[in-house]
């Protein structure tokens, strides 16, 4: 079948007049055609072989791909093949990522391009801009509720805006993200309109049902993901109909079955691409297939999805990366990192178990997970977070959980209890989201410096902040900051005063630009100052040291559960990261450092760290050791 559907594409190609054959650039493009239409057409006949028309849809696409790489501009292409030269770019120990929301740290793109001065003085090399595309006022779910893929929320600016953005940012060394949300659009979008108007070729891009015998149908096996917002997973139309609405009832979910759906998403994706985003963060993976008599997450269709969408950047923008958001379970979450489905992902295990290990002052879960799901697919990366945007939920696997006696529904329920101040002693000022006090179930918000405790000013706040981006920082990866937060901005309580977020208590952690901290963060006598000194600290040291390249990472069990270790290996030895999350001080003993040469150099402070007697360390303080295996020789300095 193979050579049928390929002449069946060169054909599509060689009819459509519009595309200028020929050249070079014609040239690159067949090459590539000749590399990926084996796998894409494989990926089609997966997903859509049973229909008579798929291959019809397929050189459609493949058309589309052409005509959308025409339309590249050079200097993209350029960065193309920049990228295809150096495919392991996104792995230097010089990436460092921020987020923020355009409209609360800079009010528009515009204000957006004077923080760029800022961005080159932190060392940002990619700027993930939270959704900012046209979306329903004043409900939008934070923006995630699409009204069209291709203009910008005229209060944040326009296209041409985010264009020159996208070229200012990579002239300064930033890559721009930006959120693909392929799930759901919004209810306004122009092809939910025309569903709701009856328009039958709109219809079939989502799952639209005239009574309840097919919802009722899928949701014997389907869970609830917003109860408060809607019960179930169908909502109700004017008209009678239902509609799935997975997450609001103003998000209607897209049906992938529909192979004009996946090839119209392409062509969003692929126009995104063109205005000079580098990388997308695909939203809600898990949830982009259905199958009925199933829990429609995380499907092996899901995969083949992810995997068609690479096929199609491939061809016709091939320096574009996937970032994958998937909060679900641990083994659930590394099935889409891969260099065919999602380069980069977030690592919601890392995030949720540093918090886990702040409270309860032990490192046995973290250090655990680091050394059973750390490691990844070579081509592939972490994205490593204190905190995002969104709630912190405790994505620990219960199975793990229990091998260290612990129950995970009642740590669940502790660690909700403790962030949002309702644990005796507890430092943390978290707000709950989602909130169910008869069963203590919840979701936590608040921002890094208010969940440590400055709020109250205590001094050991700053520590516990530092502590958690120390880990962020060096177990491999790309770190992530929630831009603000490194200068140690505080939860913002006025957020339900403002249209459409009374609901919703992530944005107490989503606050405005904190001008006053980041005037003093130069001035390390202050929080803000103390802060922003110990992360720019970690950032120089991270980058000029090999072994924190890359993801690679060795366990390192410390005989003591108060303090974390592992090893990021290099060539001549290791870097040695021990971390104490204890309240006081915590002793390594000299035998459990045998296995390394008596000297070693904290890279942090460049002082020598004898380990002979072992090692002890203050409270909540970390160390990055340059050490040499016993026997090798050497010091372990640099």
């Amino acid at each position: 079948m193979t050579g049928e559907v390929r002449e069946r594409v060169l054909a599509a190609l060689e009819a459509d007049a519009e595309l200028e054959r020929g050249g070079a650039e014609w040239e690159a493009f067949s090459e590539r055609l000749d590399h990926h239409l084996p796998e894409l057409e494989r990926l089609f006949a997966s997903l859509y072989g049973s229909r008579e028309d798929w291959t019809d849809h397929l050189a459609a696409l493949v058309v589309e791909c052409a005509a959308s790489w025409q339309e590249r501009p050079a200097e993209l292409k350029g960065l193309d093949a920049r990228r295809e030269a150096d495919p392991d770019w996104f792995q230097s120990r010089e990436m460092l990522g921020g987020v923020c929301y355009v409209d609360r740290y800079a009010e528009s793109l515009a204000g957006l391009r004077d923080r760029i001065p800022y961005f080159t003085e932190l060392g940002l090399t990619y700027l993930h801009l939270m959704p900012l595309f046209l979306a329903p006022e004043p409900n939008s779910d934070g923006g995630y509720a699409v009204s069209s893929y291709r203009d910008v929320n005229p209060k944040l600016g326009t296209m041409a805006d985010l264009r020159e953005l996208a070229a200012e940012l990579r002239a300064n060394g930033v890559s721009l993200v930006v959120d693909f949300i392929f799930n759901h659009t919004s209810n306004e979008h122009e092809w939910a309109r025309r569903a709701a108007a009856g328009d039958p070729a709109f219809e079939d891009y989502y799952w639209i049902f005239p009574d309840r015998t097919m919802p009722d149908a899928y949701e014997r096996t389907v869970r609830e993901i917003f109860p408060d917002d809607h019960p179930g997973t169908f909502v109700q139309q004017p008209d009678g109909r239902w509609v799935w609405c997975t997450f609001h009832t103003f998000q209607w979910d897209l049906n992938y079955s529909n192979p004009a759906v996946f090839r119209a998403m392409a062509g969003e994706m692929l126009f995104l691409a063109n205005q000079g985003v580098e990388i997308l963060r695909m939203d809600a993976v898990a949830f982009i297939w259905k199958q009925l008599g199933t829990a429609c997450e995380s499907l092996p269709e899901a995969h083949d999805l992810l995997r068609g969408f690479n096929a199609v950047c491939r061809l016709a923008a091939p320096s574009l990366l996937f970032k994958s958001e998937a909060i679900v379970h641990p083994d659930e979450v590394v099935q889409y990192i891969d260099p065919a489905e999602c380069q980069i992902s977030y690592n919601p295990l890392e995030m949720a178990l540093g918090w886990e290990a702040l409270a309860t002052r032990d490192a046995s879960l973290l250090s655990q997970a680091l050394e059973r799901r750390h490691n990844l697919p070579s081509g592939t990366s972490w994205v490593n977070y204190v905190r995002s945007h969104d709630d912190i939920g405790w994505t620990f696997a219960d199975e793990d959980a229990a091998e260290l006696g612990i129950n995970g529904f009642e740590h669940r329920r502790f660690l909700n209890s403790f962030y949002v101040n309702r644990f005796p002693g507890s430092f943390a000022r978290g707000v709950a989201f989602q909130d169910n006090p008869k069963t203590g179930d919840c979701r936590i918000s608040g921002t890094t410096a208010s969940l440590c405790g400055l709020e109250d000013g205590s001094p050991e706040a700053v520590r516990r902040v530092l502590l958690l981006h120390s880990i962020a920082m060096s177990t491999g990866g790309i770190p992530l900051i929630y831009l603000g937060d490194e200068v140690g901005q505080l939860n913002d309580y006025g957020y339900a005063g403002e249209p459409g977020h009374g609901a919703d208590s992530r944005w107490v952690h989503r606050p405005h630009y904190p001008a006053e901290r980041y005037g003093h963060r130069h001035d390390p006598a202050t929080p803000e100052g103390a802060i922003f000194a110990g992360l720019t600290t970690m950032l120089a040291v991270r980058s000029r040291t090999p072994e924190l390249a890359g993801n690679r990472l060795v366990g390192f069990h410390t005989n003591n559960r108060h303090v974390l270790g592992y090893q990021r290996p290099g060539e001549d030895g290791a870097v040695l990261v021990l971390a104490n999350f204890a309240d006081g001080p915590q002793h390594v003993t000299a035998a459990t450092l045998s296995g390394f040469a008596g000297d070693a150099v904290d890279l942090l402070t460049g002082r020598a760290v004898p380990l002979g007697d072992g090692l002890t360390l203050a409270p909540h303080e970390y160390v990055w050791l340059a050490a040499r295996p016993r026997g090798e020789g050497g010091s372990g300095a640099r």
